[in-house]
């Protein structure tokens, strides 16, 4: 099983490397999720996968916004550029892209972006039938749902484990695009979700009463520390780490706590999570504790 972390920078590679990380993902100045991360260019981007590669971490890059006609051919050129310089995988939205790269290096694994919204068994098996090698679910769903998807398909399967969830549906949301004119399938969401409001009341006389105040649309982080025996038993392929905004330290102190429970859990499913790591991780970051797998309750489509 695979531990999979985010990288924003080249301080954040050495950070996920070093503290025990299967394989990176991170993007470059174009078409990235995360379009507000250091990234990497062309230059720093052979210096990263040579790192990573060289120390036994696989490395994925991650072209994962939808694409203009205009910018096709650009964004097949970076991964065109990567492919040669031994990248493991690309992590795709656009399916024009994943048609071109197909069809130009049948060899190269596509990873489908959560920002695909696959959401069910229907969506797995259609992209394994398309031709990609793994498919990065939508963060929404619940541990059994997870283990179905899992459990009746041959592609493999990536799921987040810890990190930021958002209030909508995964490549769904148009709150920040119609907003700000922030598209978060342009990589540029301004997290609009993230800020304070009011939840009023109407009467039929047209006055408005607040019922509440505060962070009303924000999440809480995905933590899943004490679930990790349930995606071992699951065969998921890849645990990822959300955070590619994030600092070097977080990702740190992220992948070496993850790291220790993943390889206690593989012999020992039903170990016990000291509590002194739940607060570092808290410490970290986190927008006030934590949500769970468990806690997620959404029914199968």
């Amino acid at each position: 099983m695979e531990l999979l972390c985010p990288v924003g920078d080249f301080e954040c590679l050495k950070a996920a490397v070093q503290n025990g990380a299967d394989a990176v993902y991170f993007g470059t100045n174009l078409f990235s999720a995360r379009a507000y991360a250091t990234n990497f260019d062309s230059k720093n981007l052979e210096e990263a996968i040579f790192y990573s590669k060289s120390r036994g971490v696989k490395t994925y890059l991650t072209l994962n916004t939808l694409l203009k006609n205009s910018e096709l051919d650009k964004a097949f050129n970076i991964a065109k550029n990567a492919y040669f310089l031994g990248i493991d995988g690309i992590i795709i939205q656009d399916l024009g892209l994943a048609d071109m790269l197909i069809k130009n290096f049948p060899d190269l694994p596509l990873h489908a972006s959560t920002q695909m919204t696959i959401h069910n068994l229907n969506g797995a098996l259609l992209l394994e039938k398309l031709g990609f090698k793994r498919v990065v679910l939508s963060r929404e769903l619940s541990l059994n749902e997870i283990s179905y998807i899992c459990n009746n398909c041959s592609i493999e399967i990536e799921c987040f484990i810890h990190g930021a969830l958002c209030i909508c549906y995964s490549g769904q949301c148009l709150f920040s695009s119609i907003v700000g004119g922030r598209s978060g399938n342009r990589g540029k969401c301004a997290q609009p979700c993230r800020l304070p409001y009011s939840l009023v009341k109407r009467d039929k006389n047209n006055n408005c009463s607040t019922i509440q105040n505060g962070y009303l649309l924000s999440t809480r982080d995905l933590c899943t520390l004490e679930e990790l025996g349930s995606f071992i038993s699951s065969n998921v392929t890849s645990l990822k780490i959300e955070g590619r905004m994030k600092s070097p330290e977080y990702v740190a102190t992220v992948t070496r706590i993850y790291r220790k429970y993943i390889d206690i859990a593989k012999s020992k499913p039903n170990y016990q999570v000291n509590e002194s790591d739940k607060i570092e991780l808290l410490q970290v970051f986190n927008r006030g504790s934590f949500s769970s797998r468990t806690s997620i309750r959404y029914s199968k489509s």
